[in-house]
């Protein structure tokens, strides 16, 4: 019986002995399996890759010279306009970009100053909603007509465009401290901002000595302001309403401006106010669109009726030290033209979409305004007519 008990006690060590060895390899076993995922976990983790691109798309056009025949073809009675069947064939486009900008050259100054023509504009705001509307957010304020409703016109411009969430403008302010606060906006991880000045005011002084109602340009001021906001941002646009009305290429004192602000930074300069097409050209990594021409107007001669929308795009470079680059690519011209036909019906047409009916002549008006947009380069690139 002894014996028996014996056997009994040794069979029962060794089962818990060999429990224990099991229970000690399973935790070992998961121990190690944890181990495993960890560090497959860790080897999994995919690693920064250097050098990141982040990319915006932007489209460019000039003057909104609202005539009174512009605004008259837009009513719609009660004292409201509509200006978006002037702007069918162009809605389409400026839909596909992420920035687009454009000249707001005749103040928006509110009806009840009523609405007039040259040489004292004042616009509608309905033609603001119709720009915005459209997918314009970077828009120019500073012009020679902007003091031309005085200071209650250039307030009633200012409350308007401050209720457009998302635009950004430039070169009117409330106040100087308002004027000298950098003003930035963020898209695709790229902040930017617009400067915008102006070289004329037509003579009108700006009321009480409030010189940033409408900024005029000098050397030191631009200097000023780049400097304020270079470190902020990673694009410079700056609007410069500058040159000759008529001429159509850059006077001397344009291309001296255009090569100043090229060496402190800027990445594209906008021109307009001569409302004719003048050339285009890099100074450096500097894109310089000397004049846009109108976007719309009621003037007279073709030269004045065509305009373009110019696109480039825009791409930031991260380095894997944090250093960052802007690069400019894809630039395109598109000219376009503004149709009327008895001081009505208005409508602004891209030449690829003339017809004889529109324009007579105008395969011949697209090669005359390609070779003035070529005239500093001729590798600018131009929207064909087909295709």
């Amino acid at each position: 019986m002894k014996n028996i008990l014996k056997g009994i006690s040794l069979v029962l060590v060794a089962i818990i002995i060999l429990s224990t060895n099991v229970y000690v390899a399973k935790k070992y076993i998961l121990k190690e399996e944890k181990v495993k995922k960890t560090e497959v976990k860790k080897e999994e983790k995919p690693k920064e890759v250097y050098p990141k691109t982040y990319d915006l798309s932007m489209i460019m056009t000039g003057d909104a010279l609202i005539h009174t025949t512009v605004y008259k073809d837009a009513y719609i009675g009660n004292n409201n306009y509509d200006f978006t069947k002037q702007m069918t064939h162009i809605a389409p486009i400026i839909k596909n970009y992420d920035l687009a900008f454009y000249n707001q050259e005749t103040i928006i100054g509110g009806k009840d100053l009523g609405m007039s023509s040259y040489p004292l504009f004042n616009s509608p705001d309905e033609i603001g909603d119709c720009m915005v509307g459209m997918g314009f957010n970077l828009v120019n304020l500073a012009s020679n007509h902007t003091l031309d409703k005085g200071e209650k016109g250039v307030l009633h411009s200012l409350n308007y465009w401050k209720q457009k969430e998302g635009v950004l403008t430039a070169g009117s302010y409330e106040s100087e401290e308002d004027r000298i606060t950098p003003r930035i906006m963020e898209k695709n991880n790229i902040k930017y901002t617009l400067l915008s000045y102006t070289t004329s005011t037509n003579g009108l002084v700006h009321p009480g000595g409030k010189n940033y109602y409408a900024v005029t340009y000098s050397d030191e001021k631009v200097k000023e302001d780049i400097e304020r906001v270079k470190d902020k941002v990673d694009l410079i646009l700056v609007s410069m309403h500058w040159g000759n009305e008529y001429q159509q290429s850059a006077s001397a004192e344009q291309k001296r401006v255009a090569k100043y602000l090229a060496d402190l930074g800027v990445n594209i300069i906008i021109g307009t106010h001569p409302h004719v097409l003048e050339p285009i050209e890099y100074i450096g990594d500097t894109l310089v669109i000397y004049s846009l021409g109108n976007f719309i107007s009621a003037q007279i001669g073709i030269e004045r009726l065509t305009g373009a929308l110019v696109s480039v795009d825009i791409t930031k470079t991260v380095n894997e030290d944090q250093t960052s680059s802007i690069s400019l690519s894809n630039l395109n011209v598109n000219l376009i033209h503004t149709y009327y036909r008895n001081w009505s019906n208005y409508q602004v047409i891209p030449y690829n979409e003339l017809t004889e009916n529109e324009l007579p002549n105008y395969k011949s008006h697209y090669e005359k305004y390609s070779n003035i947009i070529r005239m500093y380069d001729n590798t600018i690139p131009i929207t064909p007519l087909e295709g």
